[in-house]
């Protein structure tokens, strides 16, 4: 059973319900599946229940709740999570390093997703079913904030908002080596790694896609240097691949550091999610949210401060 959240838009001519959820929806559910939900009373129009038949205008409210014999059981949870903010409409969540956002292959339990749900949080039903609410996604290891949709229309929007990049997120990372310039931009294309399939790398051919980052240098360290980094779009491992491209790896990363023999410092890459800023999708206020250095990556801060990283 998954909740669901409407506010009718685009409609210029009277609908049923049940055709209009079914297009809304995204083909989430059968035509099928909605009726029943319809029959048996569970979804509600303007506040009152709904048939099949009912017809629907612009500006209609739709809630409730629908059953798919495709979902795949989300078990809610009662995990640690800090939320900074949360309304009708949204949720942000100053996620812990090590916790994976949403279920997936070696990850069934013990995500943010379950943890939400052992909170009883609403969570909207847009795209894949492993990851209600999911706008935009952390790296397990990466700390911070974490925008999350809790109805369609806000999800929709949002998505729109990072789309046209008019939403704005904000990161600290720790880089092993001595940044060359004080600021600077990387734009190279990015794509999965022809030799090894969990990775994506810079690639110069019809594979890669558009990515920019924009850094800023923070402070100077003996042999490592403490950005402030700009997303300016949003590829998989966008920071992480860009920055060792550069030759600055973010310190800690297995995967891209290529840290040899050298002692990894961190459980962890030293990668946080600073600060968000975008526009609320129901009022249009402007929202923005700042979340402080864990006490994990201030440790590796201090042993920058000493020097004790190794060289690149």
């Amino acid at each position: 059973m998954r909740k669901i959240q409407e506010t009718v838009s685009s409609v210029y001519t009277p609908k049923r319900i049940d055709v209009y959820l079914t297009g809304a929806l995204g083909g989430q559910f059968s035509r099928e599946e909605i009726k029943n939900a319809l029959q048996k009373g569970k979804i509600l129009l303007n506040g009152e229940t709904a048939k099949p038949r009912t017809l629907v205008k612009e500006g209609d409210s739709i809630e409730g709740a629908i059953s798919s014999v495709k979902d795949s059981p989300l078990s809610p949870e009662t995990l640690p999570i800090r939320i900074v903010y949360e309304d009708d409409w949204l949720v942000v969540v100053d996620k812990a390093a090590g916790m994976v956002v949403h279920p997936g292959a070696g990850h069934k339990k013990g995500t943010l997703v379950h943890a939400l749900l052992g909170k009883g949080v609403a969570l909207s039903s847009v795209g894949d079913k492993s990851r209600p609410g999911i706008v935009h996604r952390l790296d397990k290891e990466t700390s911070g904030l974490l925008l999350v949709a809790k109805n369609n229309q806000a999800h929709r929007l949002l998505q729109a908002q990072f789309a046209s990049r008019a939403l704005s997120k904000m990161y600290t990372a720790l880089v092993k080596g001595c940044v060359e310039f004080e600021e600077g931009r990387i734009c190279e294309p990015i794509g999965r790694d022809p030799k090894i399939r969990q990775k994506m790398a810079v690639v110069k051919d019809d594979r890669g896609r558009e990515a920019q980052t924009h850094y800023r240098v923070i402070r100077r360290f003996p042999h490592a240097t403490l950005l402030e980094v700009k997303l300016l779009t949003g590829r998989t491992h966008q920071i992480r691949v860009h920055l060792a491209h550069l030759g600055y790896p973010v310190a800690g990363d297995a995967m891209y550091a290529h840290e040899g023999s050298g002692r990894r410092l961190s459980r962890r890459h030293a990668l946080h999610a600073s600060k968000i800023r975008f526009t609320h999708p129901k009022t249009g206020k402007i929202m923005e949210f700042e979340s402080p250095l864990p006490d994990d990556f201030n440790q590796m801060i201090d042993e920058a401060k000493k020097g004790i990283f190794d060289k690149p």
